[in-house]
C-alpha cells in the first residue's frame, strides 16, 4: 500500500502556488473550500498569509514527488 505524500499541484489545478490544491487532494476535499479556509484564516487569524507562503516554499511540486507528472 503507497503512502500518501503532500505536495504542490501543478497545471489546471493551480491557482497562486498549488498549495491549496495539493492540501485538497491530499485530504481528499474539494480545492474550492481549501481555499475558502486560507482566505478566513488570512482575514481573521492574520496567520494565513505567512501560513501560505511557508507552505510554498516548504511543500515539493507534484512532478518532483512523482516523476512524469
Amino acid at each position: 500500500m503507497g503512502s500518501k505524500r503532500l505536495y504542490r499541484t501543478e497545471g489546471s489545478y493551480k491557482m497562486l502556488c498549488g498549495v491549496c490544491g495539493g492540501l485538497a487532494e491530499y485530504f481528499d476535499l474539494d480545492p474550492t473550500l481549501v481555499r475558502v479556509g486560507w482566505v478566513i484564516a488570512f482575514f481573521a487569524f492574520s496567520v494565513g498569509l505567512w501560513a501560505y507562503l511557508i507552505c510554498a516554499i516548504i511543500m515539493p511540486k507534484k512532478s518532483d514527488v512523482y516523476p512524469g507528472y
